[in-house]
């Protein structure tokens, strides 16, 4: 891979990562609610979705839920379920400033990395973007591995800078959601937008 292939892909990983997607929207309401230290775990767990994403896709996955339709629809109307499910809780989350000392750090901690893992791991078509994505930007003639490894590499970086960016701005507009109703008017489009990017799950076709 050349160095002018690798600054294509990376413009183009910018564009698409800089457009908010349910990963990013479930950093950015944990960074609001529960602060930044849950907000980085958040990630770690849309992290480890995107990777196994990435990797499976590479590994023939992709192809094999293209020729199997009733096993990715299964995977889509699950991911489906999940995303609406989560935009239910959203909407239906307390006005008030969580109490820290409900939960204790570890349990909440895990809920919040289970809950960015299932997240990123929701998106199947994932795995067909980047079935078509990718080998666009493999040198023939070379090995495949190395270069599919520093692809994934830099959209994991990109993802987790956009993650950061929308995490500090989550923490800096929390000092200005203390009132009851402005968070409720936060839960309320967080849980309308997580909604939706359900039912553009279930209305995907590969």
């Amino acid at each position: 891979m050349t160095l002018e292939t690798w600054w294509l892909f990376l413009g183009a990983i910018v564009l698409i990562a800089s457009t908010p997607g349910p990963n990013v929207l479930y950093v950015t309401t944990r960074s609001i609610r529960f602060g930044m230290r849950a907000s980085l775990v958040a990630m770690m767990g849309c992290l480890l979705a995107l990777v196994l994403m990435l990797v499976g896709s590479v590994a023939g996955l992709s192809a094999l839920l293209i020729t199997l339709p009733a096993a990715f629809d299964a995977l889509r109307y699950l991911g489906a379920a999940y995303l609406i499910w989560l935009g239910i809780q959203t909407w239906r989350a307390p006005d008030e400033p969580e109490d820290q000392a409900v939960a204790p750090p570890e349990a909440s901690h895990v809920a919040t990395f289970r809950g960015g893992f299932l997240v990123g791991i929701s998106n199947p078509k994932l795995l067909i973007f980047a079935a078509a994505f990718f080998p666009q930007f493999i040198t023939p003639g070379a090995s495949a591995l190395p270069q599919f490894a520093l692809l994934v590499a830099t959209f994991v970086a990109v993802e987790l800078t956009f993650y950061l960016v929308y995490a500090l701005s989550g923490r800096r507009l929390a000092a200005h959601l203390v009132r009851g109703v402005w968070r409720r008017r936060l839960n309320r489009a967080s849980g309308v937008i997580f909604a939706g990017f359900g039912v553009a799950l279930l209305r995907y076709r590969p």
